[in-house]
This record gives C-alpha cells, sequence and structure tokens, in this order.
C-alpha cells in the first residue's frame, strides 16, 4: 500500500503552502480570538479558490468528491498555518450530507459549503457538547442520541452560539447550543449513520491538523535553537536539545504513516490510532517547544503562542487520547460467536 503523496497531491499542498505563507494568518487568527472574524472569512475565501472545501463534497453538488487523502493533505498544511475557525466541523457537515442522501437538504446546503461561501460547526452524540465558532459560522448543526439532526436556532449569531465557553486557545470560541431547538431537519437511522461517517472524517481531519500544529512548532524550535546563545554557543549544540529535537521529530514522522493510512481506509480502529498519535506528537511538540524558548514562549506577543495554545485542545478535539485508545481496542478485539 502506498503512503507517499502522488505528485498531483504534493503539488495542491505546495500550493496552499504557498497561500497561506502569504495570507498574515497570525493576524487573521488575534482577530478571530478577539470576536472579529472578517480577516478569517478572507482567509477561507481565498483557500475556497483553491478547490479545499470542495474535496469533501460530492460532485452533483458543485464539489469535487469526497476525497480523504487530498484534504487530509490540506488540513495538514491548515494546522501548520494555525488557520482559524471550524475548517474540520464545515468539512464533517459536508460528509454527514452526502451520506444522509437527502436530496433537499444536500442541495440547500452543500453547494455553499463546496464553494466556501458558507462555513457550519457540528455536534454528534458521544462527542463534546460544545459547538465550535457558532457564532462565526453560517450554520450550526446538532445530532442528537435519538437521532435527530437540527439546524440550532437558525443561521449563526446569537442565537444558535448558546452560553460561551472558555477555551484554552482563544481562537477556540466554544459554546453549547440549545437543547433540543432548532428546524429539525430529518431523523431516524440513517442519521445515526451519516453521523458516524462524519464523525470518523473530523477525527481524520483533526488528526492532519495535530500534525501540522506538530510540524510548525518543531520548524520554529528548530530555528530558535540555532540563533539562541548560551556562553556563546547555540543551544542547537547542546546534546539535551539535539535529544529533545530529535525525538519529537520522531513522533511527529511516526504519525505520519498513521494519518495517510487512515485517510485512505477511514476504518474506525486506523483513524483513532492516527488520532492518538499525532494529537500526542503535537502536544509533545507544544511542551517540547515550551521548554527551549523558555519564557519567551509564554508571551503572547510572540508568534509561536498561537501554536502552543492549539496543541492541547487538538489532542482532545473529536476523540482524546483515552478515547482513541478504546477505539483502537475495539478494533483490535475479535468479536465474539
Amino acid at each position: 500500500m502506498r503512503f507517499l503523496p502522488t505528485d498531483e497531491q504534493s503539488d495542491f499542498a505546495r500550493t496552499l503552502r504557498s497561500l497561506l505563507g502569504s495570507a498574515q494568518v497570525p493576524g487573521a487568527v488575534r482577530a478571530w480570538a478577539d470576536g472579529d472574524a472578517g480577516p478569517g472569512r478572507a482567509l477561507w475565501s481565498r483557500l475556497a479558490g483553491t478547490g479545499l472545501f470542495a474535496l469533501a463534497v460530492p460532485e452533483a453538488y458543485e464539489g469535487a468528491g469526497l476525497l480523504p487523502p487530498e484534504l487530509s493533505l490540506g488540513f495538514v498544511e491548515l494546522g501548520r498555518a494555525g488557520v482559524p475557525g471550524p475548517v474540520v466541523e464545515s468539512a464533517a457537515v459536508s460528509v454527514l450530507l452526502a451520506e444522509l442522501a437527502d436530496e433537499a437538504l444536500a442541495k440547500r446546503f452543500l453547494p455553499g459549503l463546496a464553494q466556501g461561501e458558507s462555513s457550519a460547526t457540528l455536534t454528534l452524540p458521544g462527542g463534546s457538547p460544545y459547538a465550535l465558532d457558532a457564532d462565526a459560522a453560517t450554520y450550526c448543526f446538532t445530532v442528537s442520541a435519538a437521532g435527530e439532526l437540527r439546524l440550532a436556532g437558525g443561521a449563526g449569531g446569537a442565537d444558535s452560539a448558546g452560553e460561551p465557553v472558555r477555551s484554552t486557545d482563544p481562537a477556540r470560541r466554544l459554546s453549547r447550543p440549545p437543547a433540543g431547538g432548532g428546524e429539525l431537519l430529518a431523523a431516524g437511522p440513517a442519521v445515526a449513520r451519516a453521523a458516524g461517517a462524519a464523525g470518523r472524517w473530523a477525527r481524520l481531519l483533526t488528526a492532519a491538523q495535530c500534525l501540522g500544529v506538530g510540524e510548525a512548532l518543531l520548524a520554529r524550535t528548530v530555528e530558535y535553537a540555532k540563533q539562541r546563545t548560551q556562553f556563546g554557543t547555540p543551544i542547537g549544540t547542546f546534546q539535551a536539545v539535539k535529544h529533545r529535537l530529535a525525538d519529537t521529530l520522531l513522533d511527529l514522522e511516526f504519525a505520519r504513516p498513521l494519518v495517510w493510512a487512515a485517510a485512505l481506509s477511514l476504518g474506525p480502529g486506523e483513524v483513532a490510532a492516527a488520532k492518538l498519535a499525532a494529537g500526542e506528537a503535537s502536544y509533545r511538540a507544544a511542551l517540547t517547544a515550551l521548554q527551549i524558548h523558555g519564557a519567551v514562549g509564554y508571551t503572547e506577543e510572540l508568534d509561536l503562542s498561537l501554536w502552543l495554545r492549539k496543541a492541547r485542545p487538538l489532542r482532545d478535539a473529536w476523540g482524546t487520547p483515552s478515547a482513541c485508545r478504546a477505539e483502537v481496542l475495539r478494533s483490535l478485539t475479535p468479536p465474539r460467536r
């Protein structure tokens, strides 16, 4: 099985990296954290021009088809750049609506999501009860344990945002959607099955984001270790620092093929393993970055803090380490006869 990206996939990733590198993403992240979604929405519009959001939408609804490997590559770049907003949730909603196979709902929502004209956030049974950036998203969808798909409080705004909850990352604004409220869109076993597929995609794409965040933290830490001197010598020449950076690199490189394998299979166990490895690698990269940067790493003025604050929430989003371990164990346990 081939886990390396094709030339076309690599070109797509390079296009995204070039776009994001010139987009002043840190400024958009800080504005998003302050409640100004304008720069973030402008960034989303530019990303939509690359076809990124269309990769989670069937061709029949102005998408490019459901292409998890390509979308995962894109989300690594989003994590590396620190792009704000419910990008994972928007893709998961697209998958949910595609899997639901309801023609009216698909025509109502999917074209806008594919073109980046609208965004969405989502809560699913068994996951976090808090919706990400419901105040900034165009739509807030909820799926209940009873298999009811609802559009919470209409299209965005305070009605769908609910009561805000503080997050470690100020650019990840959380809120609890009103229970049982909003427009009922669909109900029944089909909703539950579609929600399961959407949850796997959300977990996979969060793993890809984690991988990108870890890579960004490591790259910035390596550069700092080359420049920071102690006793007249760059700290990057010290064995203890070298070993810590090497361990961080190994963690990320171990997680990478797991993410690609999960994107190819979309099996629950494979996706959980990828999320577990990438989430833990990203979090350890954050700890390494903070230790080597020292006190300066805590300062909000340093762009490094934008990625430091993402690592822990992303590690736990769409599957905590314990939940992912349990899923991996379930996938390895043979069924009872």
